[in-house]
């Protein structure tokens, strides 16, 4: 049984008095030390697949679909038993930007210590902070500091260290490395490695597939808030099927000294998305059924929303 199974997840917001679907019938699954890349520009619904996951979605947001996690439905369960079961203990989040999130009146141990509280275990509060901030490569002293008192690097791990406190069978990591220098990048992402090699799934959301290729399993590559193309990360960067994931591929830069190439065009509005395929405007293979028919998913598994494949 997969750890985290997810079926037809559609994500919406109220705008203006519209109804904008975010995320339109996601689906994938994760096994016990699994990791999925979700990629895709700016907008695509990419972050909104964690917040839902997370029941974290902002005031105005919905989720709907089946989300299983350890064999439980949890998207149709009471917020008091989600809360008190689930959040942080078997599903925790390092939200985007998370490092500027702490709260700069209490020290790191503090806040740690929090979660512990929160759920009941605050006599284990000590003990368990250590254990956090040294497996993300801190020392003990972190714990006396405050925020401001650490670099921005430290203050991510630290982030991390909170997500990890009740030992998550999954982890969601929304751009964890936004703003980082290339050396703390790579600590944060040895980080995460070892997350997943100590058997929790982790969900790493990107703009970046030079850097999903370091730790996905399993890549998802959203545009306009469907998931386009879904495989396993060694085809898809060998062999990317979909035409907007061969654009993103040549969009990143290399240093081979070939030039990327930038997408030409913008995403469609989400209130108005069109009922054919939604890059059909933007793509150079484009035919007449494309602007016509929305491509069919035809192996849940592996496959390019696409109807080149038809």
């Amino acid at each position: 049984m997969p750890s985290l199974d997810v079926r037809s997840l559609c994500v919406e917001y109220e705008r203006g008095g519209q109804r904008i679907r975010a995320v339109d019938g996601a689906s994938f699954s994760l096994g016990p030390g699994e990791s999925l890349g979700i990629a895709g520009e700016s907008a695509c619904g990419k972050s909104s697949v964690g917040l839902a996951l997370m029941r974290s979605l902002p005031a105005g947001g919905s989720a709907s679909g089946r989300v299983r996690l350890g064999g439980e439905s949890i998207l149709d369960m009471p917020e008091s038993e989600f809360d008190a079961s689930y959040r942080w203990k078997r599903v925790s989040m390092v939200f985007q930007a998370a490092m500027n999130s702490l709260d700069p009146v209490y020290t790191i141990g503090d806040q740690l210590a929090e979660v512990m509280a929160e759920h009941g275990r605050g006599a284990e509060a000590g003990d368990a902070a250590l254990r956090a901030v040294e497996a993300v490569g801190l020392g003990p002293q972190v714990l006396h500091r405050y925020p401001h008192e650490i670099s921005g690097g430290m203050r991510q791990r630290a982030v991390i260290a909170m997500a990890l406190m009740l030992d998550p069978q999954l982890v969601i990591a929304d751009e964890p490395t936004t703003a980082l220098d290339v050396l703390v990048q790579a600590q944060v992402m040895d980080v995460l490695a070892g997350i997943k090699a100590r058997g929790a799934s982790i969900v790493f959301i990107t703009h970046d597939l030079a850097l999903l290729a370091e730790i996905a399993d399993k890549v998802a590559v959203m545009y306009a808030g469907q998931i386009v193309e879904f495989g396993e990360a060694r085809q898809i960067y060998s062999d990317a099927q979909h035409p907007y994931t061969q654009a993103l591929i040549a969009a990143t830069p290399t240093l081979g000294g070939v030039m990327p190439q930038s997408i030409p065009g913008a995403p469609p509005d989400l209130a108005r998305p069109g009922t054919a395929c939604r890059f059909a405007p933007r793509c150079a293979r484009a035919f007449e059924k494309c602007a016509r028919d929305p491509p069919e998913i035809r192996n849940d598994s592996g496959y390019a929303r696409c109807w080149l494949y038809e």
